[in-house]
Order: structure tokens, then C-alpha cells, then sequence
């Protein structure tokens, strides 16, 4: 690891339902967008050491840090340990909420108590805006304070203590605490009413405790609308809490994670940029918030999908993926002046994966709309009309060749999770026509079905590699197919499914974990990768739902330990356990809570010895 990268999984992550930032286990802020997630890089370090920008707070003399959240919240904890002294910062967004005080500004608060011994604390804000490109001034004002400004807006940086510019374009101060006595910070962007006339609006104990106070109680109160009840409720709720944070408040969507470019192998190549909505990723995530009664979110996320059906253009499918407010624009183009997250390049932000087609999205989609129809509240009329041009769109499209849902580069194939979801897509409709009564031309929608089933058993299945493969003539194997039993498509001890998952053991899972498929180049890309957390989890519901409740509960607890220190997860896991790819990641969050409560379903109803033991020789 190159000097001033910490590890991926060495980070917490705090927000406001606009936005977030990434705390090192040193107190290290090295990542943050202002004011949302999608804008540029205000606190950007992650991604180059040098140029990015931090806010750090460091106790002298602290011989380690320990990190932990405030118990049911998404209020950071490090604590920073030393021979002679305890020194405890808390790190914190206030949410976009009514309840909260200063709700509709973005702004990071930090304070830094004593409980043992003399701290000495070293405070540098030295921010980098818009990716480290712009320049800006520092500028001391009247009560503590000081104004970075750069040409796209402005970070107002409140302090308890005196703050000194540096020739560095920071803003600094050492600082000697005793037990009981506590240090302020609030960084706030575009902070107008924080500075009046020329006076910074003075940061206290009071105010930063008032503001802690009521971020608690708002993710407190958030919290007990969760009706997990199962034996895995801590890291379910920590999920839960992790995907609220990538919620963007303003309109419903959810971002696929929190970062850009942090890289699924070391050395870069597979670097992308996730702060985007994948209308996949979202379907899912509505589908485990309303599993756990977090209905209000799954209601959200379905108008921002309404929305997109509406303005879809005529005779078109719906995207990929969109920005947060919907736009459908999102080009990709490389950041060449950051050197990237301990060296790995290219620095991405944008996705091209916006233009690909990924038939499979409507599967998902639909799936979900399903379900919150059924268990949340009924569909307008006006989504119904809008869900129906999208379908007639897949009738006519869904025998092309599409990128598919690991979106690769090397070429459109007829893959086989596109056509499975496919299937997915019409049988969930002529389930919400049959259900409201809503007009629909079923008969096309069964004749369109059929024929996705079939061709994923005629075409799809291998009897030489005994397995569906990734799509027909391939013998490649593909994690995604595990979800068969969990669609309905296939019967949980089919004889066909059983086989692909024993292929699949043979050649895609390593010490339990699961790898999407081999990289051999075929998918256009450079490099290999991590095992895929999200395929783990699904490997833990196939095992579960077949019969092999031992070995399910085993995995399932296996990949438990592989969250960080937080129970936070990214994309993927490096051969030495290490976090690789962009973090925390919905995709990983929401299987976790799917997987423990099927699991939780499984172990209820069975009391034999293989739910609790299983040789793995």
C-alpha cells in the first residue's frame, strides 16, 4: 500500500440523504461530493493522495484507533487510543429531515472529546474542488472560522478554536485538550447563512451536541420501522442503514455506491464510476427495504421509476442507468491527472454503460413493481400504462443481442439472465393484470413468456457442460443463474438447476466465495477480479432453498466475517480477503438482508443436525 492510501475496508461512511463521506480508521476524511453524490469532488484524497484533498483530525500520540457506529445510527465513532490518553470523535451528517436542525444544508460535523489524559489534536481541512482541477482561496473570517471559495461554490469551515491558513490552501490548528473538555468542527457547503458580514456564526459544545442529539434520534426513529425480527438483526439492520445512506432524498433514487474508480483489482483497469442509479440495482434494493417495512423508500424509488417510464421516448426501452435527478446523460471520460486509488488507473466518472442495452433490467423491474403492488400499496393506473409501453418495447427487442447484466464490452450476446428475466418481466405483469383487473394483452404476454422459457431450456442448457451457461454455444458458467429458484423460474431441487450449481461449485466458488464468471478476456476488459459479493449471498439462497441448510448457514456466516470492522461491504474480495471495487455498494447490502431472510425462513423449519453442522471435506 502506497503512503496515504488506506485500505478500502479501513473507511466508515456518514451522510445526509444527499450525499456522503468516507472516515479512515485515522480520522481521515478522503472522500466527499458537494452537495450531492454525483458532483464533483470536494474531498477527494481516496483517489490521489496528493491533489484530492482531505480533512483530517489526528490525535498525537494515539498508539491505535478503534471504530464503531452509535447503536442504530449512521453516527461514526473513532476512537483514538493511546498509553496515556482516550480521545473519542464523532462523525456525523445531519439528515435531510424536517426533525433535524440546519435539515436542507450539507454540512459535516466533527467533534473530538477527551475522556482520559492530555490530547494534543492536529485539525488540517485542505479541500480540492471539482476533482482537484479548481483553485481556491482561503480566507480567515470573525468567529473562528474560514471561507474556502473556489469558482463553483464555496465550503465554510466552522471552528471552536482558531483556525490558521496554509500556504497549502488548508486551514489548520494544534489544539491541547484536558479530560472533559471537547473540540468543534463543522464543515458546511455553500454556507450563506453561516457567514454574515463577514462573521463566522461561532460553532459551540451546545450546537454540536444539539445537532448530534437529533441525528440520532432521526436514525433511531428511522430504524424502528425495521420488522426484521430473524437471528441476524444486527448486520441486516447495519445493511438497512447502509442503503438508506444511498438513498438520495430529493427524488427517490438510489446510488449504487458511494464512490467512483476504486478498483476491483489491484493496479486499476476495472475502475467505473458507481454514483449513479442502475435501474437494477434500485428494483432490488425496493424489494429488501420492503421486505424489512421500509415502505416510504420503495414508494419514492416508484415515482423517480415513473418518471422515467414517462419520459422515456417512444419506441425505446428504458436505460441502464440515470443520473440521481434522472438525467439521461451521464458521458464517461478519464480524470488523467489523478493518479488514482493507490495507483490504479484510469479515474473514471461518468459510465458509457448508460448507452448499453441490458434487457434483463425489465425482469427485475417488474418483479419488484410486483411485490410492492402486492405488499405496499397498488399501482397507479398512469405506471400501469407507462409499465406496459416498456414491455411492449421488450416484446419487440427481447430476441436481440444485449450487453447483459455484468455489462462487458467484448461484443452482444443472447445471454441467458437477459432471457430468464426476460420471462421474469411478463410473468410478474400477467400476474398484476390477473390481481387488479388492469387491461393488458395477456395472451401476447403468455405467448412472449413461453417463449423466453423455452429458449432458455432448448438453447440455453449444456448437457456437456451440465449447466445453463452464459449464453447459448458458451461454455462459460455464470454466477447470475443461481438466482433460478429465487425468480420462480425453476424449482429449488430442479434436477437442471442442481447440476449448474455443482458446476458452478467446481468452477466459480473459492473457500465459499463466488466469482461472476472467469476472466479470460472474453469480456473485453483488462485484468481479473475479486469474488463477487453480491453472487455470494445468492449462493447462500440457492443452497438454502435446495435442501442444503447446513452448508447455507455456514457460507452465510462465512461471508459475515468478510464485512469490514463497521459491517460495511464493497463490491468485491480480493484472494486475502481484502475489499476491492466501490464502497459500501447497495448490491451487496441488499442480498445480505434477501439472503438472511430466506435463510432465517429455512433454519425455522429445520431442526435437524444439518442446520447446524457440515464437513467441508
Amino acid at each position: 500500500m502506497k503512503p496515504g492510501y488506506l485500505p478500502i475496508e479501513d473507511h466508515g461512511i456518514i451522510g445526509d440523504l444527499h450525499t456522503v463521506a468516507l472516515v479512515g480508521v485515522d480520522g481521515t476524511i478522503d472522500w466527499c461530493c458537494l452537495p450531492r453524490f454525483d458532483a464533483p469532488s470536494v474531498f477527494g484524497s481516496l483517489l490521489d493522495a496528493d491533489r484530492g484533498g482531505s480533512f483530517s483530525v489526528t490525535v498525537h500520540d494515539a498508539e491505535r484507533t478503534k471504530q464503531m457506529y452509535m447503536p442504530d445510527s449512521n453516527v461514526l465513532l473513532t476512537r483514538f487510543l493511546g498509553q496515556d490518553s482516550v480521545a473519542e470523535l464523532y462523525d456525523f451528517m445531519v439528515p435531510d429531515h424536517p426533525s433535524c436542525p440546519a435539515s436542507g444544508t450539507r454540512q459535516i460535523v466533527r467533534e473530538v472529546r477527551v475522556l482520559r489524559g492530555r490530547a494534543v489534536i492536529d485539525v488540517c481541512c485542505r479541500p480540492a474542488f471539482d476533482y482537484g482541477r479548481a483553485p481556491h482561496t482561503v480566507t480567515p473570517v470573525r468567529g473562528a472560522g474560514v471561507v474556502f471559495a473556489g469558482p463553483a461554490g464555496f465550503l465554510v469551515l466552522r471552528s471552536s478554536v482558531p483556525l490558521e491558513p496554509g500556504e497549502d490552501g488548508s486551514a489548520r490548528a494544534t489544539v491541547t485538550l484536558e479530560p472533559g473538555q471537547s473540540l468543534e468542527l463543522a464543515a458546511q457547503w455553500d454556507g450563506a447563512g453561516a457567514v454574515r458580514e463577514g462573521v463566522v456564526r461561532p460553532l459551540d459544545c451546545a450546537e454540536a451536541t444539539r445537532l448530534l442529539d437529533k441525528t440520532l434520534q432521526y436514525w433511531d426513529g428511522w430504524l424502528r420501522q425495521s420488522q426484521y425480527r430473524g437471528r441476524y438483526r444486527e448486520v441486516v439492520e447495519r445493511s438497512a442503514l447502509a442503503l438508506k445512506l444511498l438513498v438520495y432524498q430529493p427524488t427517490g433514487a438510489l446510488v449504487a455506491a458511494a464512490t467512483t474508480s476504486l478498483p476491483e483489482a489491484p493496479g486499476g483497469g476495472r475502475n467505473w464510476d458507481y454514483r449513479y442509479t442502475w435501474v437494477r440495482d434500485a428494483a432490488f434494493t425496493l424489494y429488501a427495504l420492503m421486505r424489512l417495512g421500509f415502505t416510504e423508500e420503495a414508494a419514492a424509488f416508484i415515482d423517480w421509476l415513473h418518471q422515467r417510464c414517462a419520459q422515456a421516448p417512444p419506441g425505446t426501452g428504458l436505460q441502464v442507468l440515470y443520473g440521481i435527478d434522472g438525467r439521461p446523460d451521464l458521458p464517461e471520460t478519464v480524470l488523467e491527472h489523478f493518479c488514482g486509488y493507490n495507483g490504479a488507473r484510469p479515474v473514471r466518472i461518468g459510465n458509457a454503460a448508460a448507452g448499453q442495452t441490458q434487457l434483463d433490467i425489465h425482469g427485475e423491474l417488474m418483479d419488484s413493481v410486483y411485490l410492492y403492488n402486492k405488499h405496499a400499496e397498488p399501482i397507479s393506473y398512469e405506471l400501469w400504462e407507462a409499465l406496459a409501453r416498456q414491455l411492449d418495447w421488450l416484446q419487440k427487442n427481447w430476441e436481440e443481442p444485449d450487453d447483459g447484466i455484468w455489462e462487458t464490452r467484448g461484443g452482444r450476446q443472447r445471454f441467458t439472465y437477459s432471457a430468464l428475466m426476460t420471462w421474469v418481466a411478463f410473468e410478474r405483469a400477467m400476474r398484476i393484470a390477473r390481481h387488479r383487473g388492469m387491461p393488458a394483452p395477456v395472451e401476447q404476454w403468455r405467448d412472449t413468456a413461453a417463449a423466453a422459457y423455452r429458449f432458455v431450456q432448448d438453447r440455453c442448457w449444456s448437457p456437456e457442460v451440465g449447466a445453463y451457461c452464459q449464453y447459448p454455444d458458451s461454455p462459460t458458467l455464470d454466477a447470475s443463474l443461481l438466482v433460478m429458484p429465487l425468480v420462480k423460474f425453476s424449482g429449488p431441487k430442479d434436477p437442471r438447476f442442481l447440476s449448474t450449481v455443482r458446476r458452478i461449485e467446481e468452477e466459480l466458488v473459492s473457500d465459499s466465495l463466488v466469482h461472476r464468471y472467469r476472466t479470460d478476456g472474453s469480456d473485453g476488459l483488462d485484468g481479473g477480479e475479486g469474488t463477487f459479493n453480491l453472487c455470494s449471498f445468492w449462493y447462500v439462497e440457492a443452497l438454502a432453498r435446495s435442501g442444503r441448510i447446513g452448508e447455507a448457514r455456514y457460507v452465510f456466516e462465512k461471508m459475515i466475517t468478510h464485512a469490514n470492522h463497521l459491517g460495511l461491504y464493497a463490491e468485491e474480495i480480493g484472494p486475502a480477503g481484502e475489499a476491492l471495487g466501490n464502497f459500501p455498494q447497495a448490491f451487496t447490502h441488499l442480498a445480505l438482508i434477501s439472503a438472511a431472510t430466506n435463510l432465517d425462513r429455512a433454519l425455522a423449519t429445520h431442526h435437524g443436525p444439518a442446520a447446524r453442522h457440515w464437513h467441508t471435506g
